[in-house]
């Protein structure tokens, strides 16, 4: 039906009503937002980067590097001798690099330092050794970091796994350093232990490299010495081996006497 306007000739203007009405007819409703379908391949880059499937590889990772130790014996190089295009800090270098990758897959450090000193001798030797075992505690506590520790610190239940975790996170630095200059605590141990807290990568190192001086260098020199074992420098370097590991066992005596002592 017209309206008055346009029955009485004038021009004809819709209605307030009808032109919201075409309005709402011309402009279409706005589509309700689909979630893109998540393809294989997103899928599967979730499941393999999921904490427990980089914990599955840096356990393969390090049971494939203790099977290579088991296989290829590199010790053999220490009994035949080092090859012979390498010598001097050249030889002492790549001793250090393979000193390191040693470590990560469980070889004795004790060895390796008697090694050291049996190939290089007291200077060299030490400064080889220190580089590998500051190289092979870097290597594997970055491997504990960036494929262990998402799923192993919901683990974390336990009074004594609590009791560890919060002295490395909080008291990082001289935990470690405790931990290099009294043995005790297995080296591959530590390095996933401190790995695992919340202690930061450069606390670890340093206190790794000042603490792991001592007791490197009496291992090596009684390497390098022992072809004289009754040489006043090779009884001095079992003296300062058995030293701090009789302290070491009388701390952790008496700190677990007194952790005892706390239990209700």
């Amino acid at each position: 039906m017209l309206d008055a306007t346009t029955r009485s000739g004038g021009t004809a203007t819709a209605t307030p009503r009808a032109a919201a009405t075409e309005l709402a007819v011309a402009v279409p409703a706005p589509e309700l937002a689909v979630p893109a379908p998540v393809g294989l391949a997103a899928r599967c880059t979730r499941v393999l980067l999921s904490p427990w499937s980089r914990l599955s590889l840096l356990i393969a990772l390090l049971a494939g590097a203790a099977s290579a130790v088991l296989l290829f014996e590199p010790q053999r190089l220490m009994a035949d001798g080092w090859p012979p295009q390498l010598g001097g800090a050249a030889a002492a270098l790549v001793f250090a690099v393979a000193y390191g990758l040693c470590t990560v897959a469980f070889v004795p450090r004790p060895l390796l330092n008697l090694g050291a000193g049996a190939l290089f001798g007291s200077q060299l030797g030490v400064g080889s050794a220190i580089v590998g075992t500051v190289l092979g505690a870097g290597l594997a506590f970055g491997l504990g970091r960036i494929l262990g520790q998402d799923a192993l610190r919901p683990l974390l239940r336990g009074r004594w796994l609590k009791a560890a975790d919060g002295q490395l996170s909080r008291h990082g630095f001289r935990s470690m350093l405790a931990a290099r200059l009294f043995p005790g605590v297995p080296f591959w141990a530590a390095n996933y232990c401190a790995a695992v807290s919340r202690m930061g990568y450069v606390p670890f190192l340093v206190a790794t490299a000042l603490g792991s001086i001592p007791n490197t260098a009496a291992y090596v020199v009684a390497g390098a010495r022992a072809s004289a074992p009754t040489s006043p420098a090779f009884l001095i370097a079992m003296a300062a081996i058995a030293l701090p590991a009789l302290v070491g066992a009388v701390l952790a005596w008496r700190k677990r006497h007194h952790l005892r002592g706390r239990q209700p």
